[in-house]
């Protein structure tokens, strides 16, 4: 009795229920405005994050990852970065079972609605290292970079939106009334992706790195990028190309293609007998390189040589004519009794003068010794007087010791003083002459004696191996 009638007493209080109703709003009141920063006494995971751009990203705005809300924004100020560059750091309260976040984590500004509301977007990295209580997740982390939908709608400007108008006109008046073809291209599109199955099949196997090909293509692209100037040129230059080709096309480029093939099929008959002669030719022209480079250091010898022989050739009929009656007066001693019996008994003179003339031709042809010695011979007769000519020669005594070639000896010249060291025999009566054998050596006239010493025969030196009028090779 006493409780009911304490119950009915507080009841019965109309202060008393007043108060505590007031108490119930007030704290309901407290609760739902503050339900958007987290029930009070419960324990948080604080960090910080910078972003590039807010994004009209407001303090109390949610934190979600995966789409769940596991905080809210406490705070939004604009900071400066030591590059210069001004950025968003954001104060985030989030759930303590979000803690640690892995330290390769990304963080976007996403829009919530249509409205312009935005939330923090979290995509956990895989880090086994996380941030802890109060750190700071840095600018990088901000990525991607959001695109809100009036940055998708601003693409849509004037010029744009007219495009489309026109697009949107003329499609619509290309497929007006043409239903029936539109049906029966699509039937044909189906019977050709059926039949291309197989090579979109052969596309996809991972051996015909068909991706490559379009990173290919990119890098190609990338690579043209550049010079897109410069090609545009050349399709222009080839417009212009291709306009004079339009004026000649009918009937010359017409008939040249019809008449290829006949012609092609021709070649191809003709080549393998003309393969040969291809291949004897390119013996040729390799045998023949060297010749074209010594010709090269030539050409201008040859060059005035040309320029000489003008005149020449142009007097060359005067001498064709005076050749015919030389050349019959030589058909006529041709044809004379003796002539081939004396050409026989030459022959044979030269025969039997081969082998001398072996040894003796070089003498001359190689070490110049009977033209100098003619020469020589010429130059002793060639003073005189009114006379007659005499011959110029010099006496030389011989030196003075034993056995000295002044006067009897019974040995060759061989004086033992070193004093008179000169009073030695020097003979050479067979020099080498270049004849075969003796390796193109002009010995006579070349000699280098020893001092000293009687040398009967070859010298043990050369003092060179040419004579006057020959170049050393």
């Amino acid at each position: 009795m006493r409780n009911r009638s304490g119950i009915s007493g507080v009841a019965s209080s109309p202060v008393l229920v007043g108060a505590v109703t007031v108490l119930v709003v007030i704290v309901a009141v407290f609760l739902a405005y503050n339900a958007n920063n987290g029930l009070p006494f419960v324990s948080t995971y604080n960090l910080k994050a910078r972003v590039p751009n807010a994004d009209a990203l407001v303090k109390g705005n949610e934190v979600r990852i995966g789409g769940v809300r596991v905080g809210t924004v406490r705070g939004v100020v604009p900071v400066q970065t030591g590059d210069g560059e001004v950025a968003a750091e954001l104060t985030l309260k989030l759930d303590k079972n979000v803690e640690p976040l892995p330290v390769d984590s990304t963080i976007t500004v996403r829009p919530k609605s249509a409205l312009g509301l935005k939330f923090l977007q979290i995509t956990p990295g895989d880090s086994s290292k996380g941030f802890k209580a109060g750190e700071m997740i840095p600018v990088s982390s901000a990525t991607p970079e959001p695109v809100d939908i009036d940055q998708f709608f601003d693409m849509f400007d004037e010029p744009t939106r007219k495009a489309i108008q026109q697009n949107l006109s003329g499609f619509g008046n290309t497929l007006a009334g043409r239903g029936p073809q539109i049906n029966e291209a699509l039937g044909a599109i189906r019977r050709a992706v059926e039949s291309g199955q197989p090579a979109l099949r052969k596309l996809a196997e991972p051996s015909t790195d068909f991706g490559g090909f379009w990173e290919a293509l990119a890098a190609l692209n990338a690579t043209l990028a550049p010079v897109a100037e410069t090609q545009a040129n050349l399709f222009v230059a080839l417009d212009s190309t291709f306009l004079a080709f339009a004026r000649v096309s009918r009937p010359f480029i017409q008939e040249t293609i019809e008449k290829s093939p006949p012609t092609l099929d021709e070649v191809n008959a003709d080549l393998p007998a003309v393969r040969p002669f291809l291949r004897d030719s390119a013996r040729f022209f390799t045998a023949l390189r060297p010749g074209v480079k010594a010709l090269a250091k030539t050409s201008p010898v040859i060059a005035e040589s040309l320029h000489a022989g003008i005149p020449v050739l142009n007097a060359s009929p005067v001498l064709n004519n005076q050749l015919q009656p030389t050349a019959e007066a030589l058909l006529a001693f041709q044809e004379a009794p003796g002539v081939f019996n004396g050409l026989d008994l030459l022959i044979d003179t030269n025969r039997q003068l081969k082998p001398s003339l072996a040894y003796l031709t070089p003498s001359q042809t190689v070490c110049n010794y009977w033209a100098l010695t003619f020469k020589y011979l010429a130059n002793a007769n060639s003073q005189g007087n009114g006379l007659g000519n005499w011959l110029q020669f010099i006496s030389f005594a011989p030196p003075e010791g034993p056995n000295s070639e002044s006067g009897f000896a019974s040995a060759p010249a061989n004086d033992p003083d070193p004093k008179r060291s000169k009073n030695h025999l020097h003979y050479n009566p067979y020099p080498k002459t270049a004849a075969p054998g003796q390796g193109n050596v002009c010995e006579a006239g070349n000699e280098k004696y020893v001092i000293g010493k009687t040398v009967i025969g070859n010298a043990p030196e050369l003092w060179a191996t040419t004579t006057r009028g020959q170049v050393e090779e």
